[in-house]
């Protein structure tokens, strides 16, 4: 048995999709609101949240492989009970900036979690994903609204990866062998900044979008009310701020693992043109 968490989320949704057609055997998905899960045939679902040990009991039972993305409860508490449900391997989503930009909060915490699983006994791999394409969704009020999208450091490109390569590689982790003990830093196949991300939605929708480059002063105030000034900090030193070589390298691992190159940030936009209409 494999149990997907986040299962309605980017990764989890595109994951249960593939392993449901692969072959992978029995699989269950676990969400906060099964209302809004559509899972492929034959997975199982269950509803529950990571705080209620008895959900979380309840979804281990059976399971041999989990995957994990990180920080959406206690970590510590969901390894320590993967761990005593008998399972054996967990591919885990961290971050790229545990190795790119160490100093920073939400890296250590990453980390922390890496550390948790490495010292539990179990299985473990990986995977350290670079900036979503993904993201962008965050821009889709604001474009429906016709306003256009205001944000900082317009020409920088990262890497961004489309989360359903996360999940390609996920499969690969959770049902080829030769992946234990590994950790995998995952991105998209070219730079792609946020001034071409604009581009690439106008071209999905066929119309303009406006596009103005703000400050981080100014980017930085907008972000703070969301996600608190710490956050927001990492995240403008992460998208432009305090970049670096080991941050903007474009890497192969999305092709060598899955067999196919990974999906350009165009192609995102083209599937999910419809949250910005």
């Amino acid at each position: 048995m494999i149990l997907v968490t986040g299962a309605t989320g980017n990764i989890g949704s595109a994951l249960l999709g593939e392993l449901g057609g692969g072959g992978a055997g029995p699989l269950r998905g676990f969400t906060r609101d099964a209302a809004r899960a559509a899972f492929p045939e034959g997975a199982e679902v269950v509803e529950g949240d990571f705080a209620d040990p008895e959900s979380l009991k309840s979804a281990l039972d059976g399971v041999r492989s989990l995957f994990l993305v990180s920080r959406l409860g206690s970590d510590a508490d969901i390894l320590d009970a993967a761990r005593l449900a008998g399972v054996a391997h967990v591919v885990l989503v961290s971050s790229i900036t545990v190795q790119t930009h160490p100093r920073l909060g939400p890296a250590g915490e990453n980390l922390t979690v890496e550390r948790l699983l490495q010292d539990s006994g179990m299985a473990w791999t990986i995977l350290r994903p670079t900036q979503f394409a993904s993201n962008a969704s965050m821009w889709a009020t604001s474009i429906r609204a016709g306003a256009g999208v205001r944000a900082p450091y317009a020409d920088t490109g990262l890497p961004t990866i489309h989360p359903a390569d996360i999940a390609s590689v996920a499969r690969v982790a959770l049902t080829e062998p030769g992946h234990h003990g590994r950790t995998y830093a995952l991105t998209g196949p070219e730079p792609v900044t946020p001034r071409q991300q604009v581009e690439a939605i106008a071209a999905a929708l066929g119309r303009d979008v406006p596009f103005q480059e703000i400050s981080r002063q100014e980017a930085h105030a907008q972000m703070a009310a969301v996600f608190g000034a710490e956050a927001a900090e990492a995240v403008l030193d992460v998208t432009g701020g305090d970049v670096n070589d080991e941050l903007l390298m474009v890497r192969d691992t999305v092709a060598r693992l899955t067999g196919f190159p990974a999906r350009p940030f165009q192609q995102w936009a083209a599937e999910n043109a419809d949250i910005f209409r």
